[in-house]
Formats: C-alpha cells, structure tokens, sequence
C-alpha cells in the first residue's frame, strides 16, 4: 500500500487538474495544459459521442469499452462521480467519469438514482452491441440532464507499470474486429441502440484531428476504421482515427527527466544567500549528469548592470566555479581557478552566446580542437582550456547565458566528452539545451538574489563600522581596547555600540549601549544616541543623572527605539568607579589574580521610556584590575537561562595582565561567538600604573 500511495496521489491531482480545466469553456490555455497532463481526457455529450481528447486518452482507449459505455451512461444519468478499472492485465486502464452541467442542478428530479439504471436490454450479438444497449437504456434515464446539455468527463490513467503500445495490436487484427462488427452494424446504422440514426462519418489514417474534433468524432487508436462502420466502444469513445503514432513513450520519459531534474536542482542549487556556494552548487549538480565538464563565470562585483544582447567589449568575467569528473582534476587544475578574470574575446563561443541571449552548441569532432570554421576567430581560444578538452576528449561544448531580471549575471559553459560513461557522448540535443536553459534561468536568479543580498549587508555593514568609530581618546592615564563583532544571523548590522569621554581631574567616563532591533534604522539610530550622549557628558554629571538626560531627550520622539546603556565612570586618581544601568548587564570586574566578578549595579528602564529613576553604584577599583563591558550578544543562548549565561561568564579565569587585545581575545575563545544571535560588543578599560 505505500507504494501506491505516491502514485494514487499524483493520479488524482491529475484528474482535478483536468476536472477544472474542462469545467468551463476550453480556452487556449485548458487545452495546451490538457494536452501536457499524463493521463488521458476525454469529453462526451449528451448522446455519448466524444467531441475531445487528448493524445494520452487516445493511446490509452484500444480495449473493449462495454463497461466504460455503461458506468458513462450512468454518470450522465444520476450525476455520481465513479471509477473503474478496464483493459488487459498487462496494461489495465484505470478511469473517472464525472458529469459536467452547464449549471447547478435545479430540483432532485435532475438525476436518477444508480438503483433505477437497468441492468438488462435487448441486445445484439457481440461485446460492443451489448455496451451500446446498456448505455441506451441508461441514458433513456437521464432524461433532464442530458436535456439540460450535461456532458461526462472521461479521465483515464495506464493502472500498469508500463504505458501500452500502440503496436501491440496489428492493423490487420484491428480491420479484422472492425469488419466483424460492420457486419452485426451496417453502415448507415446508429450504433447506440441500434434504431437506424445515421452514424457520423470516421476518418481514415492521418485525418486531421482538429476537423474530427469539429465533427463531434475521433477515432480510436490501434487500427482504421471503414466509413459508416461503428462499435459500441466508437459510440462511448469516438468513431474518428489518429494521426501517425507519435513516440509518446520517448516524449514522456523526456518529460519526467526534464521535470525530475529541475525538481532536484531547485533543491541542490542555491541554498544559501552566497554567490560563491551558489555558483558551485550549480557546477557540481550539472556533472556528470549534463556534461563532463562545467564552469561558472560571472560579472565581477561592482561592475555596472549589464544586459543581455550587448557585447562585453574588453570586460572581463569572473570564474567563480570549476566542476568535473573525477579523473580530469588534474586536467582542471591548468584552468583559471575561482576568483581569477577569464577574458572571452569576441568571437569566441561564450561571446556569441551572451550576445545572442541564447544557448550556442559547438561541436568540437566536426570543427577541429579549436572549433576554428574557415578565418573565423577560435570559438575556444583559451590554450588551457584546449588542452583539458583534448586530454577529455570533448566532442560537444554548449554556453549558456546567465541572466535575471533583464540582466546578464554570467555564463555557463559545459563540455561533453565522446567516450564519457556518465552522460550520452553525443552532442547536445534539443531536449539537452531546453534543459539546460531552464536549468540555467534558474540558477541565474539564485545567483542574482544572493548577490543583492550580499550587495545591500555589505552596504549596511560599511554604514554602520562608519558610525562606530574608535572611542574618542581616554586620558593617559587609562589603557583600552575595544572589539565588534557582527552576528551570523541574516541581519548583520546591529544597533550595539561603545564609546570613551574623556572628562576634567583625570576622570574618563566609558559608555557601552545597545539600540534594540537590527538593520540600518537600528545603527542610524546609535548613532544618534552616542552623539547626544558627548553632548550630555561634557556637562560633568553623575552617571545616573546622565541617562536621566538622555532617557528624557530620546522619549521625545516617539519614532526612537529603545536602547539599554551602561555607565562607567572611572577615576584614577580616587581608584573608584561609579556605574549606573539602564537595564543593561552587569559589568564584569577582572582582578589581578584573574578571578571575575560580576559588579550588581541596580538596572533601571531602557532609554526611550521616559519613566527615569536611575541609580548609580561606586565601587573601589584596585591596581591592575580590568574592567570589561559587553552587550547581551557575548552571553545570551536561546536554549540557555540569562542567569546561567552570565554565571559561566563569572567562571571564566581571565588575564588581567598583559595586552588587554589577549584578554578580549580569550573572552571570545571562550563564549562561542559563533553560536551568538546578536551582535557583540566589547569594551576592556586598564588603569595604568603611576610612574
């Protein structure tokens, strides 16, 4: 039963497909996608005669109908939805009939029940005759619905493993069977209940099928049909004839590999936002099933946009990834490596490719190894590049271009070699290079998307290392050292920030604060926030009454975000600190043995609030001691408590001699930034030692 299951439920998104395509008048587009489903569509009236179908439908209706003739009457009859399973075992056909009414029915009398269909009516001899009477009597029931212009949707799907071929029946045997009953059926004779309608005229072989659509008839595949002859399949299915049998099996194994593989490349290539890993995912997913070789160059950044048609002139592309099998790496390592300009002259196969915005194939085995036709310029004009297709023995070279939105990102160039195991060895086919197209406008978007994010974070990033300068300079007396780090989450430009003003009598107050949200609008406003506070600083108050200031001016604006902010002021010549919080973290305190401690200022509300109420706490500040400031990015873990964080951070020995550049560095060693979801911010400050 799993097994089934997949392929029931692509069975029946199929059929609904159909169901609404054919709901409503058919219109250019319901007909190409009927014609592109893998199940077969059929469309009866009133009187059981077919007035469409589908290719699919017609290779798949060359058994005996009787019991599909009889479940179609009985739709039409009573407006049940039902299924049925026809045909030989080695090619059963499994199939829904479903009554359309051109409006909703308007009383029960629309319909009879499947009780009241009749089992039996007077026949004649054979299969067919006897499907034909019992559709008769059934459709004598339907009465209002086929009245009302009701028609029955035929949707039919091989139930087998294996689709059934149209040459499985002989010509001879089917004008054999078809002869047989024009004998039971003279011509002139209606088959549906043989009461001497006139029949409607068949088509021979080839007939166009668009006419035998106008005509309310199409024919059966398998065989030809006599004018005038009609089985009781013809009545249910069509009296009409094919066209020459297409390769359909081919066709369809064609469509599922197309399918199959823009299914797993939209799944293997870009899965990242990097240009880099996109570019390389699409070379490693194009061998060795699509070529033996592949590379990927790309418009190096900061170069203008350019569009698809114009000539590159004297600009150079970028490689940005080499794939091939595994016995050509040492081939590949003569090639220009990721990162180095390729130059494609003008001329060459890449060139004529991006200037004519389409896939350009070159095969190697009739031009030469150059691909040099005439006084032309070499298509392949790179000697390296000659000698990895020599040494592969690549017959076939295809470039594809790289575009999105109007704009050319790059190019994708594979090589095919002739003896290869892995691909076809054949030059690239039609088929091939739909593929590869559809592959490659794929793959251009991702490679596109990726570069506008890495372009916009780059700019953000810039901005906001611009905005955070390095702390203004303390007094002499005072050592610092300070370091950011940006999160690896999407949002790479924080609103975390530290600053140092230096104040009269020695004193130098060091600031660490944090704009909550991230992007632009967060580092513009730090920005703001880091000048206001130099603009109350210099104005010599306590720490507390500071951020009672600054909490006030930025409450002003209801647009400000709020920010915590950490105040330290140090004074050398008293060793004293005084410390006030507007609900940041504590500070960590390193003493000259190295062991950490967690100062506990009293947090007030974040600025922005308004609420105020702000208190300050004055510490004693021994020689040699480090005192480090940090933002909520060095501790904070989503699956672990803030109070766990910061008791491993109280854990951790630290030196408090030496460059305090180590000291930073052993606090990062130590915290995992690679595991932090927001940015880090540190902020280490030393009294020096008096002469």
């Amino acid at each position: 039963m799993g097994a089934e299951a997949p392929k029931r439920d692509a069975a029946a998104a199929a059929m609904d497909a159909a169901s609404s395509a054919m709901a409503g008048t058919p219109d250019l587009l319901s007909t190409r996608l009927l014609a592109a489903l893998p199940v077969g569509v059929a469309l009866l009236d009133a009187d059981l005669r077919r007035t469409y179908a589908n290719e699919a439908f017609l290779r798949l209706t060359d058994f005996d109908s009787a019991a599909a003739t009889r479940t179609a009457a009985q739709v039409l009859a009573d407006g049940e939805t039902r299924e049925l399973v026809v045909g030989p075992p080695e090619a059963r056909v499994r199939m829904r009939l479903q009554r359309l009414d051109p409006e909703p029915p308007t009383s029960p009398e629309a319909g009879t029940p499947l009780s009241a269909v009749p089992e039996a009516v007077p026949r004649a001899s054979g299969p067919a005759a006897t499907a034909v009477a019992g559709a008769a009597g059934a459709a004598a029931a339907a009465g209002t619905a086929a009245a009302a212009g009701a028609m029955v949707l035929v949707v039919a799907l091989l139930d087998a493993g294996s689709a059934p071929s149209t040459d499985e029946r002989p010509d001879a045997d089917v004008r054999e069977a078809d002869a047989h009953v024009a004998d039971e059926h003279p011509a002139g004779e209606r088959a549906a209940g043989g009461r001497g309608e006139p029949v409607a005229e068949a088509h021979p072989r080839g007939a166009n099928l668009s006419r035998a659509d106008r005509d309310g008839t199409v024919g059966r595949a398998g065989g030809p049909t006599e004018a005038g002859a009609g089985t009781g399949a013809e009545t249910a299915l069509g009296t009409g004839e094919l066209p020459e049998p297409l390769p359909s099996s081919e066709a369809e194994r064609l469509a599922r590999r197309r399918l199959a593989m823009l299914t797993s490349a939209g799944e293997r290539i870009g899965t990242t936002l990097d240009t880099d890993t996109t570019c390389s995912e699409l070379a490693r997913f194009t061998v060795p099933g699509l070529a033996d070789l592949a590379t990927v160059d790309i418009l190096p950044p900061g170069v203008p946009e350019h569009r698809v048609g114009v000539p590159l002139g004297t600009l150079r592309l970028l490689r940005a990834a080499v794939a091939g099998r595994p016995e050509l790496h040492q081939q590949l390592a003569t090639l220009a490596h990721p990162g180095e300009s390729v130059r494609h002259r003008e001329g060459s196969l890449v060139a004529r490719s991006l200037l004519a915005g389409k896939p350009i194939v070159l095969d190697l085995a009739a031009t030469g190894v150059d691909g040099r036709e005439g006084e032309e310029a070499a298509p392949i004009s790179d000697p390296a590049t000659l000698a990895v297709y020599a040494a592969a023995g690549v017959s076939s070279v295809v470039a594809v271009p790289l575009a999105a939105r109007g704009h050319l990102i790059g190019a994708l160039t594979l090589a095919r070699a002739a003896a290869s195991t892995d691909t076809t060895g054949e030059a690239y086919s039609e088929e091939d290079l739909a593929l590869i197209e559809d592959l490659a406008g794929r793959a251009a978007l991702s490679i596109d998307n990726a570069r506008r994010y890495m372009r916009s974070q780059g700019i953000a990033l810039e901005l906001q290392r611009a905005l955070l300068a390095e702390p203004a300079s303390p007094h002499p007396n005072m050592e610092i050292a300070c370091r950011y780090l940006p999160s690896g989450s999407s949002s790479v430009v924080g609103g975390d920030w530290y600053e140092s003003v230096r104040l009269p009598f020695g004193r130098t107050l060091l600031v660490i604060g944090d704009v909550m949200g991230h992007g632009v609008e967060a580092a513009v406003d730090m920005s703001t926030y880091r000048s206001m506070l130099r603009y109350v600083a210099v104005m010599d108050l306590p720490p507390h009454r500071i951020l009672r200031q600054l909490d006030a001016m930025i409450s002003e604006n209801e647009a400000s975000r709020p920010a915590t902010c950490l105040l330290a002021l140090v004074d050398p010549p008293r060793n004293r600190v005084t410390f006030a919080s507007a609900g940041h973290l504590p500070p960590a305190l390193v003493g000259p043995s190295g062991a950490t401690e967690l100062v506990p200022v009293p947090s007030g509300p974040p600025l922005g609030t308004g609420v105020g109420g702000y208190q300050q706490l004055v510490r004693e500040l021994a020689p040699g001691a480090v005192l480090l400031l940090y933002t909520d990015g060095l501790v904070e873990r989503r699956h672990e408590d803030i109070d766990a964080s910061l008791e491993r951070l109280a854990r951790l020995p630290l030196p408090a001699a030496g460059d305090l550049d180590d000291l930073l560095d052993a606090v990062l060693h130590s915290s995992t930034p690679s595991e932090a979801e927001d940015d880090i911010a540190l902020l280490a400050a030393r009294v020096r030692p008096r002469a």
